[in-house]
């Protein structure tokens, strides 16, 4: 992959990935999505951002801002990309009877 080359995805469920030296991974919406580096290091700008972040490995990245951020990788690099806030199903509580009594579940 050349230093032009662009990955771009939506991230609705987590996936980690390979950036070669000086790839760029782009993240549409960068609101809630973390980014984590496995390995090597990595360069995040957002857009309309005067602040950048390198991180190195273990480090992670997140913000609630709806712009655009570019991942650049420094040199060959393992990134791991999820959405920040996890979609749970919660079951609803088991309801209890009035009725029951300790003397219903005795043996006659």
């Amino acid at each position: 992959m050349t230093s032009s080359s662009f990955l771009s995805a939506t991230v609705s469920s987590a996936f980690e990935m390979g950036l070669t030296a000086r790839s760029i991974y782009r993240v549409d919406d960068a609101a809630d999505v973390r980014i984590t580096v496995r390995r090597g290091s990595v360069w995040i700008t957002l857009d309309n951002d005067p602040v950048d972040v390198v991180l190195g490995v273990g480090e992670q990245f997140s913000t609630s801002q709806h712009r655009r951020a570019l991942v650049s990788a420094l040199e060959p690099s393992c990134i791991s990309v999820a959405p920040t806030v996890e979609h749970t199903v919660r079951k609803a509580a088991p309801q209890r009877s009035p009725n029951l009594r300790l003397s219903h579940f005795q043996p006659a």
